[in-house]
């Protein structure tokens, strides 16, 4: 190994805890915690199980992709849930700082669904049907998510019917804050204007509460520096929505490349049930405020 190769790689063990180097070591009694414990890796490792015999090679990196998904969308509800913490406290920018990781978070999720188009469409088919009829549509995990984010839809409880424990989990975060109306309550307690009827179903019906709604947001927007922090919050929450937009939206095509317009292995249509999910938004207004700033409402 030569000098500049020993260098590096203590810059690199140096720079991550998880790796670094004691050049005078204890000695251990194995008792001790360790990496592969600490992260349950053994454990980790155990959980990919193909459900085609003999496994299809293809089979591992779809089971890996979708549980690394449901992974971050563990950590992205351990998130929402402190920024709605913190926006029920009125602390503007630590839920701005949680907000910002998810979008983060949601970067990496908009990429990685490439991933499966490394997929070839007749190799995918020799074990698709052995996954039927489970479907991406009954992540318990993501529709938490499109709950606490702010959509809330009741006929996606029937999905989980037969999974008490799954449904109860649902039917409750169907009536817990979101962020959505941790947002708009946070507004109210800091003096705007905020009707207390904020829902989406007052979008363009010209109703008071539609323009009370845009009369602040177009406050935040127009004089972002008597704002700062609302603005900045705004703005990652609209970051939040625009990359689960972009997410459905990579889905859907990387889906159609894949499998094109079969139907879907929970019995959905596929393709065409999820071209419809990209018209949802967690934040209507935020979008359509857009068209008013500058102009009277």
């Amino acid at each position: 190994m030569t000098d500049e190769q020993s260098k590096a790689d203590d810059a690199i063990a140096g720079g991550c805890p998880m790796h670094q180097v004691n050049e005078n070591p204890a000695v251990f009694t194995g008792e001790e915690l360790t990496y592969n414990d600490y992260l349950k890796v053994p454990e980790l490792l155990e959980l990919q199980v193909p459900q085609s015999k003999p496994a299809h090679h293809d089979e591992m990196l779809f089971i890996i992709i979708h549980q690394t998904y449901e992974l971050w969308f563990k950590l992205i509800l351990h998130e929402f849930n402190k920024a709605i913490d913190s926006m029920n406290e009125a602390k503007v920018l630590r839920a701005r700082h949680f907000v910002e990781r998810v979008v983060s978070i949601m970067g990496v999720l908009v990429q990685q669904i490439h991933v499966l188009e490394t997929m070839e469409p007749a190799e995918f088919l020799q074990f698709r049907d052995r996954l039927m009829p489970a479907s991406g549509f009954q992540s318990i995990q993501f529709r938490e998510m499109e709950f606490m984010a702010g959509i809330k839809d009741e006929r996606y409880l029937q999905f989980f019917r037969n999974r008490p424990d799954m449904l109860e989990q649902l039917e409750s975060r169907l009536i817990q804050p979101d962020l959505r109306s941790s947002y708009y309550r946070m507004l109210q307690s800091l003096g705007h204007n905020i009707p207390d009827d904020f829902s989406a179903d007052h979008l363009g019906t010209g109703s008071e509460e539609e323009k009370s709604i845009y009369r602040v947001l177009k406050t935040l927007y127009e004089k972002a520096d008597d704002h700062l922090a609302l603005y900045l919050l705004t703005e990652s929450l609209l970051s939040l929505d625009q990359q689960l937009i972009l997410w459905r939206q990579h889905h859907v095509r990387v889906v159609e490349r894949i499998i094109g317009f079969k139907r879907g292995t929970g019995g959905s249509s596929g393709v065409g049930y999820l071209e419809k999910t990209t018209a949802k938004r967690c934040f209507p207004y935020l979008w359509q405020v857009r068209t008013h700033i500058g102009v009277d409402v």
